[in-house]
Parts: C-alpha cells; sequence; structure tokens
C-alpha cells in the first residue's frame, strides 16, 4: 500500500510596513538611520496592540536593520531577528525566502511576521496575490496578512487581512 506524502502546513505571512518616519535629510540623517516622528510611534503601538490580541503564540518575526524598523516592532515587544535579507536592499524572492513561504518549517511556527518597506512589501504582497511583481502601496504602519492554503491539487495564497494605522 502506498503511502501519501505528509501534508505541509501552510504559512501565514504578515507584512508589516514601518510606520511614519522623519524625512532623509542628506550628509545629516542617513536612510537607514531614519528615526519614527511621534505620529510613527503612535501608529506602531497601535498597530502593535491590534497584533497582539491576534498574532498565535511563538510567531517567527523578521525586521530590516533600518531604524524605523526596528523601532516599529520594539512596539510589539516579542524576540525578533533582524536580518538584512528583509532591510532596504530587499527584494520580494529575498523576503519570501527569509520566511519561508509558502511551508512553515517543519517543527517551527507557522506565522512569520516581517517588518520592512515599501515598495518592497507591495511587491511580494502583488506576487503573492496576482502572481505578477507589480507595484503595490502599502500605506505607513499598513499590516497585510497572508495565507498559504491547499487548494484541490494546488495550493493558494488567500488574503486575510489588510489593517492600516488609521482604522484602528
Amino acid at each position: 500500500m502506498m503511502q501519501e506524502p505528509p501534508q505541509r502546513r501552510g504559512l501565514q505571512l504578515i507584512l508589516w510596513r514601518h510606520a511614519e518616519a522623519e524625512d532623509p535629510v542628506p550628509g545629516l540623517i542617513s536612510d537607514s538611520a531614519r528615526s519614527l516622528t511621534p505620529r510613527g510611534r503612535k501608529q506602531a503601538a497601535a498597530m502593535a496592540a491590534w497584533l497582539l490580541e491576534r498574532l498565535p503564540k511563538h510567531p517567527r518575526i523578521l525586521a530590516s536593520p533600518a531604524t524605523r524598523t526596528q523601532q516599529t516592532i520594539a512596539a510589539l515587544d516579542l524576540p525578533f531577528e533582524t536580518t538584512p535579507q528583509v532591510g532596504l536592499s530587499a527584494t520580494p524572492e529575498s523576503i519570501l525566502a527569509a520566511a519561508g513561504w509558502p511551508h512553515a518549517r517543519e517543527n517551527g511556527p507557522d506565522t512569520v511576521l516581517v517588518v520592512g518597506h515599501q515598495p518592497t512589501l507591495g511587491h511580494v504582497a502583488a506576487l503573492l496575490m496576482s502572481g505578477t511583481d507589480m507595484d503595490w502601496s502599502v500605506k505607513k504602519g499598513a499590516v497585510l496578512w497572508i495565507a498559504n492554503r491547499a487548494r484541490g491539487d494546488g495550493e493558494e495564497a488567500v488574503l486575510r487581512v489588510a489593517m492600516t494605522p488609521d482604522m484602528l
């Protein structure tokens, strides 16, 4: 009797764009050193509170090394990994590879939260939802929650949530 291959668990991928940051000042503040504005700190805190009510236990969290993403994820007050794979030079492919899309790691968390930058997060969302790498705008501080699930003989990406700070 032929055994069926084990079912692989679909991954929940949460894309969180950093909250509002100060403008770069050439020669004074580099792009990677930009901090959140007071409004950005409020956006990050509001979205972090919303996420904390919904995240499963022990998600894997990846953050860009940029100051504004580090400050955004700090509002969540959970352990996270800093990686350039989701940083300012990230590509949709590097973000998906870092997250392990489309399947959860064996014995690992089935939810990965990525805190990164526009336009790359918009490209990731477009690629997963439409199969095409195109420009999709993601507002500052917004979250896109995309799940991978089996459907018939294939798989599909499902948009679970699109939430912006001004909706909270």
